[in-house]
């Protein structure tokens, strides 16, 4: 297809694909005649990846051309592709997610100092979780607890089980509604826009039941 067409297909607009296509982000067409080329639908996807990328997660270009290198190493590896592409993974300067060999850690263990960390990973244990080393969303729970203590609020990890629970059904929902993905760069994309579109609404979904279930337990009708 010529680049009008992939701009209409992606849609990215056509002075931003010539952009990405100068910064290396992608890759270059199939070359026609003197400053024409021919793109198909790998820059198609590629593209909406980029997009997915830079538009929803928010990534800046620079960091999205790290996740790509990555991404181009590992699309062999969907486990290992959608870490890159959620952040799960950090990517390294050379474009390479750390080493893992799949081995269960607990989530957590060395993420934050005291308390809370052991009971992340305490917690991860219980569910039976295989996560890499010190994921980012281990952090965020042991700083969140760290917090409701400093607060004087009595919460450790066996107050989140339930909660847990609840996050592993909608993870298997998520990658259930990645299976028709036609290829890795789809289910990247996919994985990226059910992810970080979708977390306010799950959030707005939950204040809506609270409201429910707090005119059920102490509405006047």
């Amino acid at each position: 297809m010529r680049i009008s067409e992939l701009s209409r297909r992606s849609g990215v607009s056509i002075p931003t694909i010539k952009y990405y296509l100068r910064d290396g982000l992608l890759p270059a067409g199939r070359p026609t005649a003197a400053n024409q080329a021919e793109y198909d639908e790998d820059h198609v996807r590629r593209l909406r990846l980029i997009r997915s990328l830079i538009g929803v997660r928010g990534l800046s270009v620079s960091a999205t051309r790290d996740v790509l290198a990555a991404v181009d190493e590992q699309q062999g590896d969907v486990h290992l592709l959608l870490g890159l592409v959620l952040g799960a993974l950090p990517v390294e300067r050379s474009g390479r997610p750390p080493r893992w060999d799949g081995a269960a850690e607990p989530a957590g263990a060395g993420a934050a100092a005291g308390d809370a960390a052991q009971d992340v990973a305490r917690l991860t244990a219980e569910m039976g979780w295989k996560t890499s080393p010190n994921p980012p969303a281990a952090q965020v729970v042991a700083e969140t607890l760290e917090t409701m203590r400093a607060l004087g609020v009595d919460y450790d990890w066996r107050s989140l089980v339930p909660y847990a629970e609840l996050a592993d059904r909608a993870a298997r929902l998520d990658l259930d509604q990645l299976r028709d993905a036609g290829d890795p760069l789809q289910q990247a994309e996919r994985a990226v826009l059910l992810t970080v579109l979708l977390e306010p609404a799950l959030l707005a979904l939950r204040r809506l039941a609270q409201e429910h279930h707090s005119a059920l337990r102490f509405g006047n009708g």
